[in-house]
């Protein structure tokens, strides 16, 4: 049993969303009971900060919000901390996308999200239908989201301060190839990937992660790692649940994940698996 903690992390995607990209209207009810009960309640996600509205019912508040894997943190909606990808290493890190044809959506702060009108026919055509079995239905919804709306598609790049780089290959033979060139690139010039399902991979300012985000997150409330508890389900949440002192694995978590944590859920992310969770142990 874990003992009662302070501040609760709570990722997103596989975690409080579920496999449709919604967060239920329990699951907003428990963060509302538990913040008036004392509770400190934040958002740990991959997610940029703009694509986080359109995902949760309305009126859904937490004490303030980890995103772009640590790269940015929020409370309310003025930003606390931001880190920025350089502009030299955008530019180069696109040519490489474009001669391996990878799927590529760039995020700069404050505006949608970017990918080049250039590279547009082979981007297209990694999320031709069908779905491929092994990509998961919630990533695959994103993608379609993506081209059908939220990308802004551009002849050049615009702006100088971007949040993360996302990365998307159907095959995750592609996925990989595209893991080993980053891993060559990294040689030269230094940078952070995390990944978040088998066909995708995301490029962060180097050292920066969830646990980097959540530790800078935590000083501006005065709290500490060993009373706090983060909930998560796949990569991109390993370095939180080895900062916390509380890690709490979903059902719906591969088996890697699971042996980080203290606890597991008994729901799925798809059975209201945080809910449950919170309720059984603080309500």
């Amino acid at each position: 049993m874990l003992q009662k903690p302070k501040a609760i992390f709570l990722d997103m995607d596989g975690t409080i969303l579920n496999h449709q990209n919604q967060v239920s209207l329990k699951t907003k009810e428990i963060i509302d009971d538990l913040r008036k009960e004392g509770f400190f309640v934040f958002i740990a996600t991959g997610r940029s900060f703009d694509e986080i509205t359109s995902v949760v019912p309305e009126g859904f508040e937490v004490d303030g919000y980890v995103t772009s894997n640590g790269m940015a943190g929020y409370i309310g909606k003025e930003p606390i901390f931001q880190h920025t990808l350089p502009l030299q290493l955008v530019e180069t890190i696109i040519e490489k996308a474009r001669e391996y044809k990878v799927y590529y959506e760039l995020f700069p702060y404050g505006a949608s999200r970017i990918t080049l009108n250039q590279d547009k026919e082979y981007v297209m055509h990694e999320i031709r239908e069908p779905k491929p079995e092994s990509v998961g239905i919630n990533e695959w919804l994103s993608r379609k989201e993506a081209i059908n709306g939220k990308i802004d598609w551009k002849d050049t790049i615009e702006g100088s301060k971007f949040s993360k780089f996302y990365f998307f290959a159907r095959t995750k033979e592609h996925i990989n190839q595209w893991k080993q060139v980053l891993e060559e690139l990294r040689k030269e010039v230094d940078f952070t990937a995390s990944t978040s399902s088998g066909h995708n991979v995301e490029v962060m300012v180097a050292n920066v992660n969830k646990a980097t985000g959540i530790k800078q997150m935590l000083e501006k409330f005065s709290l500490s790692a060993k009373e706090t508890m983060g909930i998560g389900d796949s990569d991109n949440d390993i370095q939180m649940l080895q900062f916390v002192s509380m890690p709490v694995a979903m059902q719906n978590a591969p088996e890697h994940i699971k042996e980080i944590a203290k606890e597991i859920t008994e729901l799925t992310c798809d059975e209201d698996g945080v809910c449950h969770f919170l309720t059984s142990k603080f309500k």
